[in-house]
């Protein structure tokens, strides 16, 4: 049977655009189809304008600091209107990137949707039918927003980047990590910032010791958090949105944003008429070589669930264009990975968290929290935070911890050493770079406890 293409990818996010171009460069006969912006939430609506809006935001702490250091400089508001066309150009710039790398792959692309019509098939939105010998769903997620009473009132995370205007004041659902990260960046830009979080602790999952301290300095930079609380009842107002809360608090905001948490992209593809296989929360049930219960459709990235992270999407195409493609059976490797979350102070992790690991056999924990060199000298009582999570057994270092500025750049390098399998005591032998921060990951010499 003859097909118009070898692959046809639905999604043009980090992984769908990756697979694409890989295997079109392995001479595979190629198309994808993106209903909206080519990039995905990464580039589009997710990591990269993020990014940009932590860098904007943390201005006004540099600001204070820099007078410490003897600079004449002034005070100034925070000007939306000038950051935000230049936050949409740089979307626009990365986009044309990415079509040009499709472009120079030799992938054909269509900017519609495009659904399942059978295990060989796919509709575009236009009518169209294209038939391929193998389909790779990479539709990513969404954000999630519980239906209640007046939930349209509600924004999300993908709404943050395209506001007018930046509210007076806003209300934060959520303890994740994205409702932390904005919380953090919008306090930064001189929003009036309040979180409810249901639970007792924000940033759930993650080390115990880290979240304190970082629940603590949001508290401090002026982010008013409330842990174990929740949202009774919300409405549209003259001025603003409406809330009570579970502990009787009413109040109005400028805004309400729900970050609790994200969703498989499935609804409507045409999965479940053709037997592929979802999980309950809606997610692409696939095996360890990203194929689904239909043995011609693949998936990867966000909309299988397994670990929501953009690098790890992009190695999921890969190993999926290795297998298929490449005749070389591959796994995407979702073990010991690091990432960062990018509140204020910054958060780096790789490994298992002190509880996970106290679970699992007899440990040794090495931490230390102190002022770095930079802001004590700004006169700040900012603490970084660093420790390992050792294995007593093997010795093996299991999980690094870094709250501090510049923690994500620092866990991805540490990460290459956890990755590796060293042991505290190849910790131990690195000669310190000082003075630095993160000198302390091999200076820490005794346990600060054992379990």
């Amino acid at each position: 049977m003859s097909f118009d293409y070898d692959l046809f990818v639905i999604g043009g996010g980090s992984g769908g655009v990756r697979a694409a171009r890989v295997a079109a460069a392995e001479g595979v006969k190629v198309a994808l189809a993106e209903e909206s912006r080519m990039g995905g939430t990464c580039v589009i609506r997710g990591c990269v304008p993020k990014k940009l809006m932590v860098f904007a935001s943390s201005y006004r702490d540099a600001f204070d600091d820099a007078r410490a250091y003897g600079w004449d400089v002034k005070n100034g508001d925070f000007d939306w209107q000038t950051f935000k066309p230049k936050l949409h150009a740089e979307l626009d710039r990365l986009e044309g990137v990415y079509q040009r790398l499709l472009d120079g792959s030799g992938v054909t692309w269509f900017g519609e949707r495009a659904v399942l019509k059978d295990a060989h098939t796919v509709e575009l939105a236009s009518g169209k039918s294209i038939s391929a010998k193998h389909i790779l769903v990479a539709t990513g997620g969404r954000p999630f927003v519980p239906e209640f009473e007046n939930c349209d009132s509600v924004i999300t995370s993908n709404d943050i980047f395209n506001l007018d205007d930046l509210p007076r004041s806003i209300l934060i659902v959520g303890g994740g990590y994205i409702a932390c990260e904005f919380a953090c960046i919008l306090n930064g830009m001189g929003v009036e910032v309040t979180q409810y979080y249901r639970g007792e602790q924000i940033l759930r999952g993650f080390d115990g010791e880290a979240r304190g301290l970082i629940a603590d300095k949001m508290c401090d930079n002026g982010v008013k958090l409330h842990t174990g609380t929740d949202v009774i009842e919300l409405e549209q107002r003259d001025g603003g949105v409406w809330v009570k809360a579970t502990d009787g608090r009413e109040q109005v905001f400028d805004k309400v944003m729900y970050a609790t948490g994200r969703v498989p992209n499935t609804g409507g593809l045409g999965l479940g008429k053709l037997g592929v296989k979802l999980r309950r929360n809606g997610a692409v049930a696939v095996d360890d070589y990203s194929q689904t219960s239909v043995p011609s459709i693949y998936a990867v990235g966000d909309v299988t669930d397994r670990v929501n992270l953009t690098p790890v999407a992009i190695r999921e195409g890969m190993a999926f264009v290795e297998t298929v493609f490449n005749g070389n059976p591959t796994k995407p490797d979702h073990e010991l990975i690091p990432s960062a979350v990018f509140t204020q102070p910054e958060f780096g992790t790789i490994g298992l968290s002190e509880e996970e690991a106290a679970e699992q056999g007899p440990i040794e924990v090495y931490s230390t929290s102190f002022k770095a060199m930079q802001q004590a000298f700004a006169g700040r009582d900012d603490r970084v935070m660093m420790k390992l999570i050792v294995s007593k057994e093997t010795r093996k270092v299991l999980g690094c911890h870094i709250v501090a500025p510049n923690a994500g750049e620092m866990i991805q390098l540490a990460g290459i050493a956890v990755k590796m399998g060293a042991t505290k005591e190849d910790f131990d032998r690195t000669v310190a770079v000082h003075p630095t921060m993160s000198e302390e990951l091999v200076t820490m010499k005794s346990p600060v406890r054992t379990a």
